[in-house]
């Protein structure tokens, strides 16, 4: 990817508040009309860094590049950068028309290419024939409808969300992921979008960014990030997983749970301790006599498109995700193809391991 490409870069930006290092030297590049998504549990750092880039926040250290250019201590309304947050902040005592408007007419735009443009919006967040209604007057989906209008048609080059979903219930919630989405595709501009909720990061995103403690776990596709966690901390915070401490025998043979698996990793080394994760969907349930490990099944959950099953192998307890019921008590055999092993290296605390930084080529 060549660097031109590139539209925000932030060169080793770390950020103290009172004494306490909140970001510690996170190098992240972010593409143009790429829909990117900052991941991690409260108090990773990942609303101060959008905080940085809006211009809200300045760093202790490091820089920010937009298209190349510095503009670590450029004011917020000097950036070609629009922020929703989780309050929408809309003016109660303007209709939906002139709350989008509201910034146009503040830098002066004629009143035609107001109109315009406003109508343009409404149609976007499809709330046409809504501009003469009262804000107050509108559901939670409306309202952030109203905002995203309100923020894009000063037609920003990128579009910060900070958890703009959260005050929405789950059903509107995952209407909105969606909508968010192909919105962000059709405008063709790039999105920030700040959350802790996993699921939106999958569902919307070109590129996750999972942080915690200020730093940048890991970078990568949804799929890779799911697929290919980087460490534990990832694997467990995105989707559920059974993290296992294990040992590399040799070349694609690891040994966990008593037992020794084949696997497609290499490069850790003969008889060297590793963590282990497996999805639990990725576990197959078969006949006691044909499974690489067997053990009795704990207990059964049914969770709507799935049964959620605990089975004790003696050495291990497993989570087993399968569309077919197993009764409780009843013995099992269960299998792991190659593929759905996946190795990582050993840390005395495997949830805290920083993995690569920087962007996905």
């Amino acid at each position: 990817m060549v660097e031109s490409m590139h539209l925000i870069d932030l060169n080793g930006i770390s950020k103290d508040f009172d004494g306490t290092r909140v970001l510690n030297n996170i190098d992240l590049y972010i593409r143009k009309k790429e829909f990117v998504t900052l991941l991690g549990p409260s108090g990773c750092g990942k609303t101060t860094t959008l905080r940085i880039i809006a211009g809200f926040e300045y760093p202790s250290e490091g820089k920010v590049l937009f298209e190349g250019k510095d503009i670590t201590d450029v004011p917020p309304y000097k950036r070609k950068v629009n922020t929703i947050f989780q309050k929408y902040a809309l003016f109660p005592h303007l209709n939906v028309q002139d709350n989008i408007a509201f910034g146009l007419k503040i830098a002066k735009v004629p009143r035609d290419e107001i109109k315009r443009r406003v109508d343009r919006m409404l149609d976007l967040v499809n709330l046409q024939g809504y501009g003469k209604r009262s804000v107050d007057a509108l559901s939670g989906g409306q309202q952030q409808r109203v905002a995203i209008a309100r923020a894009l048609v000063n037609e920003p080059e990128v579009l910060l969300l900070d958890e703009p979903l959260g005050a929405l219930d789950l059903k509107l919630r995952k209407e909105m992921q969606l909508e968010l989405k192909n919105m962000q595709q059709r405008l063709g501009i790039t999105f920030l979008y700040v959350t802790h909720d996993q699921e939106e990061a999958l569902t919307m995103s070109d590129t996750v960014v999972v942080m915690r403690d200020g730093v940048i776990l890991q970078i990568g596709s949804p799929k890779k990030i799911y697929d290919e966690p980087a460490n534990a901390f990832v694997a467990d915070f995105i989707g559920e997983s059974n993290i296992l401490r294990g040992r590399m025998v040799r070349d694609e043979l690891v040994h966990f749970s008593g037992y020794d698996f084949p696997c497609v990793d290499s490069g850790f080394g003969e008889n060297t301790p590793v963590d282990v994760v497996v999805r639990p969907e990725d576990i197959m349930i078969v006949g006691e006599d044909i499974g690489q490990i067997c053990g009795t099944v704990q207990s059964v959950l049914f969770k709507g498109v799935h049964y959620e099953m605990m089975i004790d192998t003696g050495e291990t307890t497993f989570k087993v995700h399968s569309t077919i019921m197993q009764p409780q008590d009843s013995r099992v055999g269960l299998s792991i193809v190659p593929y759905n092993i996946h190795i990582m290296k050993a840390t005395d605390d495997p949830l805290a391991e920083p993995a690569n930084e920087g962007g996905e080529e």
